[in-house]
């Protein structure tokens, strides 16, 4: 795995956060994230994916909520602080972040922006992100990703 580190795993060495590395099976195109949690063999409430919304003021914000869940855009704008967000197409994607679809990682992106996990990640031992790249997941402690990434928990998830 070493020779397919990732800008993520770089950015939690760099910062002594401890993670396990995870790859999976791959072709060019992006998986969906209850796939990538069964082809990890991982609970689909442990593998969180990672979204960007634009809110009404024009700032951007990050979610990240468990794969098999929806984000709930009231929830997400309330626990944003704005009157509504909706979710950025997937072409500014890569100049927002520097992340492909697939791919995006609520660590090291270009722009550190607010960041909300869904609070469900309060409850587990563990959560699994992207790693960066398509194929890539790290797993580590939520405290330390939290940390990391100065991100808040609210329930932003559809019920």
């Amino acid at each position: 795995m070493a020779s397919d580190k990732t800008n993520v795993m770089r950015v939690l060495e760099q910062h002594g956060i401890p993670y396990t590395a995870h790859a999976y099976p791959h072709g060019k195109e992006a998986v969906d994230g209850v796939t990538v949690a069964r082809l990890l063999g991982q609970d689909e409430a442990q593998v969180f994916k990672t979204l960007v919304a634009r809110g009404r003021s024009g700032g951007c914000h990050v979610f990240v909520i468990p794969v098999a869940k929806e984000l709930d855009l009231k929830k997400a704008a309330k626990a944003a602080e704005e009157k509504a967000v909706e979710l950025v197409h997937v072409r500014e994607l890569l100049g927002l972040t520097g992340y492909v679809r697939g791919g995006c990682s609520p660590v090291g992106m270009k722009k550190a922006f607010p960041t909300v996990f869904d609070e469900s990640v309060n409850r587990l031992p563990s959560v699994i992100v992207s790693a960066g790249r398509i194929g890539f997941q790290i797993e580590c402690a939520p405290a330390d990703l939290l940390g990391l990434t100065q991100a808040r928990t609210a329930p932003v998830t559809t019920d």
